[in-house]
């Protein structure tokens, strides 16, 4: 966390967030940070899009922005100042005006297993019902078992819960970093190792988004950013961006930072094809920003060469 970060003036801030318990809470979380400096913060919740298109796939409706664009709405009316998300579900440019201008210390990025009767993905019998609605984990999951029935699954995260305690799903698949903030990690059975479910670009990561032109903001937000953070998820969304941009293709984008060391990986597979997965991985000693971005576009160009497409 940077702690050099100067000390301003306070400010009132309202939060712009959807309203489901996990935003909710991302929200809260925020909002404590800033008081605790001496800030005026209140939430301003909202009900987006994404939350209320629940019979189709993100992919088929316009992707994860729908989760975003009422929040930048708000902001850009001056209804609210800033907007805090789960960073997976940032578009990887946004629109002109707007900026990133926080990006917290991240929860754990990885996937989690979650059923009822089976303790892994290997427990499950042969043509089992798995449910999720992201590309990304459809063709890991064909990956590690192509004899799986994979189903759509959405709403939010106690939607999706509920949905498998009804008997819809034999497990499904969530990110880990959402059932530990809302203290459900005992919902987890099994946590899948990076190496069978490459995480999203920004999993576990909280951005926290400002009109461009809100520098008091920016000064305020500061002492909460993460650098080792940031860098890694530019370097994941740098190669999403390179791909074509969409939060809904099938890519998996993680990187590491090890004694100054970035070591980012890729995978994509086609949601229709047999399971086989593309991959690329390149590393880098002494990152900056604009080398962590370079470092993810090399990746994407080894997908691309590897077959991988948009």
């Amino acid at each position: 966390m940077n702690v050099f970060a100067s000390e301003v003036s306070p400010l009132s801030i309202v939060i712009a967030t959807r309203e489901s318990r996990l935003a909710m809470w991302q929200a809260e979380h925020v909002q404590a940070l800033l008081q605790a400096r001496g800030h005026a913060v209140t939430l301003l919740g909202m009900t987006t899009q994404g939350d209320q298109i629940l019979d189709r796939s993100l992919s088929k409706v316009g992707g994860k922005g729908l989760f975003v664009k009422e929040l930048e709405l708000a902001l850009e009316e001056g209804r609210a100042d800033i907007a805090v998300h789960s960073l997976k579900d940032v578009p990887m440019d946004l629109p002109e005006g707007f900026d990133l201008a926080c990006v917290m210390e991240r929860e754990d990025p990885r996937d989690a297993w979650v059923s009822s009767q089976y303790a892994t993905l290997a427990d499950l019998p042969h043509g089992a019902v798995v449910g999720t609605s992201s590309l990304r984990r459809t063709v890991l999951l064909r990956a590690l078992r192509p004899d799986l029935k994979i189903e759509p699954l959405r709403g939010n995260l106690d939607t999706r819960l509920r949905k498998l305690d009804e008997g819809q799903y034999a497990g499904i698949v969530l990110a880990a970093a959402g059932l530990k903030r809302l203290n459900l990690s005992q919902r987890i059975r099994h946590i899948f190792d990076e190496t069978d479910m490459l995480p999203a670009a920004g999993q576990g990561a909280l951005g926290i988004e400002i009109r461009a032109d809100r520098q008091d903001l920016r000064d305020a937000l500061a002492p909460f950013l993460d650098e080792s953070t940031w860098l890694r998820v530019s370097a994941e969304r740098a190669v999403s961006r390179a791909m074509g941009g969409s939060c809904s293709m099938p890519l998996a984008a993680h990187a590491t930072l090890t004694a100054g060391v970035l070591t980012l990986k890729a995978a994509w597979g086609d949601p229709l094809g047999d399971g086989v997965l593309v991959t690329a991985q390149a590393t880098l000693s002494n990152p900056e920003h604009a080398s962590a971005e370079q470092l993810g576009e090399q990746v994407a160009h080894s997908l691309r060469q590897a077959g991988a497409h948009g």
